[in-house]
């Protein structure tokens, strides 16, 4: 789970009154589980082009791995934050390691044919341009993510793994009719974060013109 450029840290748990607590060290199970979703990144790769790219066995391998990388998104975000094991790597990581797998995913099936470029470049200038935006405002604000953005993450999850899979007949029509929707949502919510970004930098700018005015 992506936990976004300029998270808070959490704060570890204690006794009230207690010191705060150093911030947890590289290898806890969170980071972990985050740089083995990177390391999954080429195997993932080597698998999708096993034998042409075409042979079901192991695009069905592939598709494991896959799930594999998706599994452990969800994972480690959420134990980062439960366990109090948020760090600056994983801040960093996390998000690198999310687009890494998709991107690979989403370029891999194109180069064989199988997923029209266009789609491949919709999601991900759609994901580039979100986290430049997110940089944009974040000496004001941090975007959150929204339910609208976690859904479109689970849609693009299941139909990219769709596709991986050799699927014919019903199936086959069933990933298009959920990959057309993961792309409706990556747009939806594309524009959503866009008018998000711009509402908050221009709240922030008022509050800093505000306290120069203030403190003249």
């Amino acid at each position: 789970m992506t936990k976004g450029p300029g998270a808070p840290t959490a704060a570890r748990p204690g006794r009230p009154g207690a010191a705060p607590s150093p911030e947890p060290g590289l290898w806890n199970i969170a980071n972990v589980l985050t740089m083995a979703r990177l390391l999954l990144v080429p195997v993932f790769v080597a698998l999708l082009f096993a034998d042409g790219g075409h042979d079901p066995k192991w695009r069905a391998v592939a598709w494991a791995s896959f799930a594999v990388a998706m599994i452990t998104d969800v994972f480690d975000g959420e134990l980062a934050r439960r366990k109090g094991l948020i760090t600056d790597f994983g801040k960093i990581a996390d998000p690198i390691a999310d687009k890494a797998i998709m991107g690979a995913a989403l370029v891999g099936l194109s180069v064989l044919g199988d997923l029209p470029w266009w789609i491949t470049a919709v999601i991900l200038a759609r994901e580039l341009g979100i986290t430049l935006m997110r940089f944009w405002v974040i000496r004001y604000a941090v975007i959150p993510a929204s339910r609208g953005g976690k859904l479109k993450t689970l849609t693009q999850g299941i139909a990219v793994g769709m596709y991986v899979l050799v699927l014919t007949g019903p199936l086959a029509t069933a990933r298009a009719v959920v990959m057309a929707a993961a792309v409706l949502l990556t747009v939806g919510t594309g524009l959503d974060y866009v008018a998000q970004a711009v509402r908050l930098r221009r709240e922030g700018l008022a509050r800093e013109r505000a306290g120069e005015r203030a403190g003249r």
